[in-house]
This record gives C-alpha cells, structure tokens and sequence, in this order.
C-alpha cells in the first residue's frame, strides 16, 4: 500500500515468508519450500532488479514507447491463442504419473526422490525468470 516500489517489494517477501511458515506449520513443507524459494526469492530478486535498472522517462516518451510496442506486438496473442489450440487439437498430451502419496518425513527425501516434476517445473520458472530480466533490459539496436 506504498508508492515506493522498493518498499512494496520488500512487503511482498516478507508476506511471502510468512505464507512459508504458516504453510510448514500446517504440515505442508513441500508448498513452504517452494513459496519460499519462488516467491519470496525469485520473484522480489527480479523486481529488484527491475526497479534498479529503470529511470522515469517523460509522460510523451512513455506515450509514444507505449503505442509502438503495441503496434509492434498486436499479433503477438493472436498467435499465441492460434498455437495452443493447434498444440491442444493435434497433439496428444503425455500422461506422467505421480507417485502415490508417501509418508516421508525428510523433505529432501521427497524433493529430490520424489518430486522430480515440481522440481523440474521450479527451475524452468527460475531459467524464465532470469531470461525474463535479461530480454526486458536488452538495449535496442540502433
């Protein structure tokens, strides 16, 4: 409820943590691991960062950067809705299958033996992130 984003972001990892606690209190440690990891960590690095690397351009330059990334990107979801169907009709979606629930009481045990595909999702997450950051303050060529 700030206007300086530092601040607001700050709050962010810190309500983050405390989702953390209160979802390993609640006998969920895999979820407290990876809220976490993902959202207390990732995602206020990568605001962080963002907030660093920018400065305050004028009212008209944002108009104007605003309208030709518009124009520049107006097929962008058309294309995106036109694949997904394409990928939904055409191709047949792999079933993996999930272990059974398991009591184990080693959260290492369970993330590394168990989970191979929620580990596997969080760190396509972190590698987007990071391409994320890297794409957004790429300097156009002149």
């Amino acid at each position: 409820m700030t206007v300086r984003l530092v601040r607001s972001i700050m709050g962010l990892a810190i309500t983050s943590a405390v989702l953390a606690v209160i979802l390993y209190r609640l006998n969920s440690p895999l979820a407290a691991v990876f809220e976490l990891s993902v959202c207390s960590g990732l995602i206020s690095v990568i605001f962080i960062t963002t907030v660093s690397f920018t400065q305050r351009i004028s009212k008209e330059r944002f108009f104007i950067r605003r309208r030709e990334r518009f124009l520049k990107f107006l097929y962008l979801p058309i294309i995106i809705m036109a694949a997904g169907f394409l990928l939904v009709r055409c191709l047949q979606i792999p079933q993996f299958g999930l272990p059974a629930p398991a009591q184990v009481a080693d959260v290492r045990l369970a993330l590394w033996g168990l989970r191979h595909l929620d580990l596997l999702g969080q760190v396509v997450i972190l590698i987007a992130g990071v391409f994320g950051v890297v794409v957004f303050f790429k300097e156009p060529d002149q």
